[in-house]
């Protein structure tokens, strides 16, 4: 609760004290006003506007759900991150090909929905005169079908009626069973931990094509920000997802970005870091930059809303510098 400010006490100076205390106390607010001027100038000149911004990636890339939506089943938004960092370095050119439930092979092929071609490549709108790339995929590598990450929520949510109190998606993808010869409870290979480590050479193929593409671009991988708490217990009736699930579901996203970092790393790109800004806004949190199943703020469910979107172009610009 913020407090109102406290009265200053002050006595009274005598002679030419109170002159000179007054003049030293304007030179320094000038000198601080000038310090500030330089640093802000100094940023701005880190980052010269891009002639040619391309921003390639998935529905956390797209802005999808929050308004004004484009691109029929992309739900490219006008208020995603991209078109948030092109404005805020005036862009000379900006090129949108963002689309939902897009995966690693979609920035080579052409993607489809129900039969129906929704997007081309992605590649596709990278030129020789591309100098800033950014590229945010991964995630739904982790789904077996077109639906992506929708088929991670889908499990959570399904085993949580039926076993609220386990770790009922855990068991599905971590291949949970009972052991007799031990009488405990045993886990196989972990399919997301598969998927995620399958999905690293496509990703680091793809960044190498950008390059090749657009020799002189700066290109930003850049990660998914805390969809979930690390403390599963604090979505307690606040999403249908038990717990324990939350908890592992929290671990897979954190091995998700720990990949991008290095494949980053490894292939010529920036890593964005979206996790670190958006800890606390998660969909358990009160206030969301995520939203939950069902949202509160215009977003497909688990996904960034239009203030998660904010968030993330910021932590693309600040990477920039």
């Amino acid at each position: 609760m913020l407090r109102p400010a406290r009265k200053l006490r002050t006595t009274p100076t005598s002679g030419s004290a109170a002159p000179k205390a007054r003049k030293s106390a304007l030179l320094g607010a000038a000198a601080l006003g000038a310090a500030l001027a330089l640093t802000s100038t100094s940023a701005q000149a880190a980052t010269p506007a891009p002639h040619h911004y391309v921003a390639l990636g998935d529905s956390y890339a797209a802005g999808a759900g929050v308004p004004g939506q484009s691109a029929g089943l992309c739900l490219r938004s006008d208020r995603n991150y991209g078109h948030l960092v092109a404005a805020a370095l005036k862009a000379g050119a900006y090129t949108d090909v963002t689309c939902a439930a897009a995966k690693v092979k979609a920035m080579t092929q052409p993607q489809y929905d129900a039969f129906l071609r929704v997007n081309d490549p992605q590649l596709d709108a990278v030129t020789a005169d591309t100098d800033l790339v950014t590229l945010g995929i991964g995630g739904n590598d982790l789904g077996a079908t077109d639906l992506g990450l929708g088929d991670l929520v889908g499990v959570c949510i399904a085993g949580a009626v039926v076993n609220p109190l386990g770790t009922p998606c855990k068991d599905v993808f971590h291949h949970g069973y009972w052991d007799w010869s031990t009488w405990s409870w045993q886990y196989g290979n972990d399919d997301l931990a598969d998927r995620t480590a399958a999905a690293k050479p496509q990703i680091a193929d793809t960044l190498q094509r950008i390059h090749a593409k657009a020799p002189k671009a700066r290109v930003l991988l850049v990660g998914y920000p805390s969809v979930l708490p690390a403390d599963g217990s604090k979505c307690f009736l606040r999403q249908p997802v038990t717990a324990g699930d939350v908890e592992y579901m929290y671990g897979v996203l954190g091995n998700l970005n720990a990949m991008l970092k290095a494949t980053a790393a490894a292939n010529g790109a920036t890593y964005v870091d979206t996790a670190t800004p958006t800890v606390g806004h998660d969909v358990c949190s009160d206030d969301r930059w995520i939203e939950g199943a069902l949202p509160g703020a215009p977003a497909v469910p688990f996904h960034p809303n239009a203030t998660g979107e904010k968030v993330m172009a910021d932590a693309v610009l600040a990477a920039l510098r």
